[in-house]
């Protein structure tokens, strides 16, 4: 072997065995990512938490959630919205970025380009002012869902409203929000993003002593109706999804507070 040879094949180790180290650094650091996901945060309520059906949640500072990867979005996004977490404050809107944490993998945000929907957050960026990393995280591709604009901006826009009108009122809500990923539904992009054909949203406020919760169910179309016609029962939600929402309440307390849809009930007490 020439001395030129011998350089060239040491070159070429030189290269492979950067590239390898540098594959077995994002491989660590991909690990470390999906194991800090795993790990329950100290801001998170995690008795109100939901059962998962799929077996992936992912903490995030400001959000839970249970990613179901067959339709590449979250079953459920939950997340407690304090009183003191609503703000005014404006942040600069950042691009949407793939979620590491999740292990099978997120979707990629370019499987909404020129598909006609809105990139639906779950976890309104709205509900996450209080401070720039909560803001910006709400922007990970596992807090969204394909959503026609006149939905996003419209009939479901007015509930985020009313949620924080309510967060405000009774000092804070938990939060619980999904699509309906049941049944016959169109997919868009390469990886076949599921566009639900309802979605819900559940809130729980056990802040003012006496323990009440309300869910939602809207089809995914916009509405002129008022927001107590998409009123039903968390057990209805529950058939639909196979969730168990409040499974660490009281049995009791639980079955009577999960049959009921009422919405003077939540409004007026």
């Amino acid at each position: 072997m020439t001395k030129k040879t011998l350089y060239s094949v040491i070159a070429i180790l030189i290269i492979f065995g950067v590239y390898g180290y540098e594959h077995f650094l994002k491989v660590e650091e991909t690990n470390e990512i999906i194991e800090e996901g795993a790990n329950v945060k100290t801001n998170t309520n995690e008795y109100f938490l939901p059962t998962s059906t799929t077996g992936q949640i992912v903490h995030h500072e400001g959000y839970s959630l249970s990613y179901s990867e067959p339709h590449e979005q979250p079953e459920w996004v939950a997340y407690e919205l304090k009183k003191s977490h609503l703000s005014s404050t404006n942040f600069k809107r950042p691009y949407f970025e793939i979620d590491k944490a999740v292990k099978t993998g997120a979707a990629h945000w370019k499987n909404y380009k020129k598909s006609g929907y809105d990139r639906g957050h779950l976890c309104p960026a709205g509900d996450r002012k209080y401070s720039q990393k909560a803001h910006d995280e709400t922007f990970l591709t596992s807090n969204i869902s394909p959503q026609q604009h006149n939905f996003n901006a419209g009939v479901w826009n007015s509930l985020e409203q009313k949620v924080r009108y309510w967060a405000s009122k009774y000092d804070g809500v938990f939060v619980i929000t999904g699509g309906i990923l049941k049944g016959n539904m169109k997919t868009i992009g390469e990886e076949e993003v599921s566009v639900p054909n309802q979605f819900y949203k559940v809130l729980i406020d056990n802040n003012t002593g006496k323990t009440k919760m309300i869910a939602f169910l809207m089809p995914h179309e916009n509405s002129k109706q008022p927001l107590y016609k998409f009123v039903v029962s968390v057990d209805k939600v529950e058939a639909l999804t196979g969730i168990d929402f409040f499974a660490e309440l009281e049995d009791s307390l639980e079955d009577r507070l999960e049959a009921s849809s009422s919405y003077k009930y939540w409004s007026f007490n």
